[in-house]
């Protein structure tokens, strides 16, 4: 049987997820019993996780996180994952620093206070790791035996290592053509590493067909049928800068656009926090930041479309390139919803925003982080970021991944060993 119909190996009953309650289809409501699907048999909508929260008391919920371990499972209440997760092999990813970005703040003339979640100290040095770990779990519950995944790069990292650890095979797939620094971090954990001739969604949609064969059998693909339960990983970046802040939400969030998954799920971890007590309501903005040459959510966006129309990615930030964002209509939803918009940059202004948030900060941004920062300063120049509200940026990735986009930076001078050659490249001050 195809790996996408499958049913749990056992019912929703016995499988232990923690509070996950039922998967509920994200656009007619339709409950079905936890499993590894991820598409809704009424319409077709995506499933996602629903949870019962209703035996939590407030102080007691926020004592126990608080008390959690230095990752994502401290937040374990939450999520769809068994009370004993901190026991097993994972990667254990989460508690990224929060850094006051005051340097940053003053180039840009914000003074509400400025900060990057800086999440490229995860361990294979991306967001990725948050949602993979949440995956490895559901791959364990549901009895699967190979992690596998689509990749802009990341996610293939992410996969390798967390599989590596949790003693699953892997066997990811990535398009042909992606930076060598993030070939060789997928490869170095021992998984198969396949490339696709094509781009990202050319290799989304080889794996939803592998999926769907009997070779498929047994396999986890951690964003498509483990997708409900890998996606919920993203949450735990809302959790974890609102405690960071102090039990507070931020005013202003500017997140990075790949499928949108992660932006749709820091907005409903903003809002479980609001309805379990954890924080007190306030409004919110949520801004989402793409490459100009991959940027179909921001056409959408200035556009007053619901549709968002799927477009061939040409961008150095390699990681965004997804032409057909599956979340992308969500974003637009949030974006809207919250006041919020969505913006995009052209290459020049990412690399620009790379150098200039390790000038102002010592924060090394891969692509992404690039297109985020860019993002905002264009968004506070348009006057559509308020500077004198708190502002959140995030930066889901080490560019240490991507050098070929600052690969012209190098030596200021190249002097001999002497005083005299010193004092002559003018470096003396």
């Amino acid at each position: 049987m195809a790996a996408q119909t499958v049913a749990p190996t056992t019912d929703s009953t016995t499988v232990d997820l923690g509070p996950a309650a039922a998967l509920s289809c994200r656009e007619c409501g339709h409950r079905v019993p936890l499993g590894p699907v991820f598409a809704c048999e009424e319409c077709f909508g995506p499933l996602e996780i629903a949870y019962d929260f209703s035996d939590y008391d407030t102080e007691e919920l926020r004592k126990q996180i608080e008390a959690g371990p230095a990752n994502i499972w401290r937040y374990a209440p939450l999520l769809p994952v068994p009370a004993d997760v901190a026991t097993k092999p994972n990667i254990n990813p989460g508690w990224t620093k929060l850094v006051k970005a005051d340097n940053l703040a003053r180039e840009l003339g914000v003074t509400g206070g400025l900060y990057v979640k800086d999440d490229s100290g995860n361990p294979t040095h991306s967001f990725k790791d948050r949602v993979v770990a949440q995956a490895v779990e559901a791959a364990r519950a549901f009895g699967y035996t190979t992690l596998s995944c689509s990749s802009t790069g990341n996610l293939a990292g992410a996969v390798g290592a967390a599989a590596a650890r949790a003693g699953f095979r892997s066997c990811v797939f990535i398009p042909h053509d992606l930076e060598q620094g993030k070939v060789v971090m997928a490869a170095i954990y021992g998984g198969e590493l396949v490339g696709i001739e094509g781009n990202y969604d050319d290799v989304n949609r080889f794996c939803s067909e592998l999926i769907g064969d009997p070779a498929g059998e047994g396999w986890g693909f951690v964003n498509v049928n483990l997708r409900p339960y890998y996606a919920e990983g993203s949450k735990t970046l809302a959790y974890e800068i609102c405690e960071q802040l102090g039990w507070q939400l931020p005013d202003q969030l500017v997140i990075p656009i790949a499928s949108g998954s992660q932006l749709t799920k820091v907005d409903k971890g903003l809002q479980e926090l609001i309805k379990l007590g954890l924080v007190e309501d306030k409004p919110y903005k949520i801004f989402g930041a793409q490459a100009e040459g991959c940027s179909p959510v921001s056409v959408a966006f200035k556009g007053g479309h619901d549709v968002v129309r799927p477009q061939k990615p040409n961008t150095i930030a390699k990681s965004l390139a997804i032409g057909n964002p599956a979340d992308g209509p969500y974003v637009l939803d949030v974006a809207r919803r919250t006041g919020g918009a969505v913006e995009d940059v052209t290459d020049e202004q990412v690399v620009d925003a790379i150098k200039l948030l390790a000038r102002t900060e010592g924060i090394f941004a891969e692509t992404a982080g690039g297109v985020t920062v860019g993002v905002t300063k264009k968004l506070i120049e348009n006057g559509l970021i308020d500077p004198a509200k708190s502002l959140v940026v995030l930066n889901t990735g080490d560019g240490l991944k991507t050098l070929d986009a600052v690969a012209e930076t190098g030596l200021t001078a190249t002097i001999r060993p002497t005083l005299e050659s010193f004092r002559e490249a003018g470096l003396a001050q």
